[in-house]
């Protein structure tokens, strides 16, 4: 199926114009489910990238001066131009990141929730009034946009995780410079096009595609560009952080999970199978905060192997994802099949059990079979390393605080889950699990109303509600004299 040219651009988007590279270089575009090349975009560099922040720079204080009912405005006819593509995006996103046409609608549909949500929880950037200790002073505080904001975003998602940054970026009064994957470039590039069209003032929202450290870098070093938003590995997050703060720009920073999935011998194991195979193998297995350990108490383990293999025998359909009744798209690259492959061999060369899967799909495209092992231990690299892709190891735990003890045990702390109908285990384990996200008896928990963010190694800062919002927003204390009292 051929790209949506209402849609598609082969060109980058700075200033409300679209152009190519400044050196004319081009990067491919591939179908991961047919290893085929949908098309190219510009290779752009430090150059480009300073004239996108430039022009963000330049529409600051215009966007920044209008009412939040104004901006909001805007955004909900961007809102509304996306839901009127819906079915082009949907296409556009599936061909070149390869997930099923359904998790790509509702994709795109959760990320107008969140900017919806951001055009609304403007009007509420509320300041504070404090009690003065002078008597002829008033103390004010008040919260302003950061200013220019970079974005750098990844492959998984790539049309919401743009979303959720634009969204309260743009209500904050931030006008923003957006890096895209160069693996899906064409979602982000489509932002433009349907920014220009619904009437956003040029310079609020630019689109850059191209070499990655060289964007990253002048985002880094360019002072005029005050925050970078970040969502992808630890190791380029930490790279990012570490440049900035040699400028003390703000930072936004979404970075790796090894989520644990604890299943007790309380559970529902019915709803725990669901909520497993919900968590793990939405995306293929490529998302952040899907289940990368899953921890069954000794009780119910091999109740909930059986289930769980017969669930995902049942249920998941690897396949093209404009096909009909495909719910497993590809990987995005060779690189990530042989990542599968390894953990996998590293498991079973260790002694775990292969209980269904285990092996990469023939033919054109990167598809690897949804995969179950049993028998999985801390000495493997599926317990230390995020697979990003469709394999669940099942590890045994005997009791409440070996799980926590188990789940705790790795520098990431992004998302987790587990299953149990006790209500005092409930707050036990929540409380007690580093994490910045957890679902109880729920496998898929993201909203646009509920803060999004890690602790430790997973990152600072946090996407969605009020919370993701005053990551955009500097407070400002002002002491006013003279009064005349």
């Amino acid at each position: 199926m051929a790209l949506d040219t209402a849609l598609t651009r082969e060109a980058v988007f700075i200033d409300g114009s679209w152009s190519a590279a400044d050196g004319g270089g081009t990067i491919e575009v591939t179908n991961p489910a047919t290893g085929g090349v949908i098309g190219t975009v510009p290779n752009c560099g430090r150059a480009e990238t300073e004239r996108a922040i430039a022009a963000a720079y330049k529409a600051f204080p215009g966007w920044k001066a209008l009412t939040a009912e104004q901006r909001g405005t805007l955004m909900h006819k961007l809102c509304d131009e996306i839901m009127a593509n819906l079915d082009g995006l949907t296409r556009l996103l599936t061909l070149e990141m390869g997930k099923p046409m359904a998790e790509a609608r509702g994709e795109i549909s959760l990320g107008v929730k969140y900017i919806r949500f951001f055009a609304e929880e403007a009007k509420r950037v509320y300041g504070d009034v404090i009690p003065s200790p002078w008597g002829d002073r008033r103390i004010i505080v008040t919260k302003e946009p950061v200013g220019v904001v970079g974005s750098i975003t990844p492959w998984n998602f790539p049309n919401s995780m743009i979303a959720r940054k634009l969204g309260a970026a743009l209500a904050a009064g931030c006008p923003m410079v957006i890096k895209p994957s160069e693996l899906t470039p064409y979602s982000a590039l489509a932002y433009g096009v349907m920014a220009g069209k619904v009437g956003f003032p040029k310079g609020v929202i630019n689109i850059l595609t191209g070499d990655a450290a060289e964007i990253g870098a002048e985002m880094c070093e360019n002072p005029v560009l005050r925050k970078i938003t970040f969502t992808g590995s630890t190791r380029v997050g930490k790279l990012l952080a570490g440049n900035a703060g040699k400028h003390m720009k703000k930072i936004s920073m979404e970075l790796g999970g090894n989520a644990p999935f604890i299943v007790f011998d309380d559970a529902d194991l019915d709803k725990a199978v669901e909520g497993a195979i919900a968590s793990k193998f939405r995306n293929s297995g490529q998302t952040c905060v899907c289940a990368n350990r899953i921890y069954v108490q000794h009780g119910v383990y091999d109740a909930f192997a059986e289930k769980l293999k017969a669930a995902v025998e049942a249920q998941l359909k690897p396949g093209n994802g404009l096909d009909d009744g495909v719910t497993q798209g590809p990987l995005i690259n060779e690189a990530a099949v042989s990542k599968v492959e390894a953990h996998v061999s590293d498991a079973l060369g260790k002694g775990a059990h292969l209980k269904t899967g285990g092996r990469r799909i023939t033919g054109a495209g990167t598809f690897f079979e949804p995969t179950i092992v049993t028998g999985a231990t801390g000495d493997m690299k599926v317990a230390h390393e995020e697979t990003f892709g469709p394999l669940a190891a099942l590890f045994r735990f005997t009791d409440e605080q070996e799980a926590i003890t188990l789940a705790n045990s790795t520098e990431y702390g992004l998302a987790c889950y587990f299953y149990t109908q006790d209500l005092g285990r409930t707050f036990r384990v929540m409380e007690n699990l580093e994490y910045g996200l957890v679902g109880v008896n729920e496998g898929v928990i993201t909203t646009e109303v509920a803060p999004f963010g890690g602790v430790k190694d997973s990152g600072l800062g946090n996407e969605g509600s009020k919370y993701g919002l005053d990551d955009y927003l500097n407070i400002k204390y002002s002491c006013i004299g003279g009064l005349g009292f």
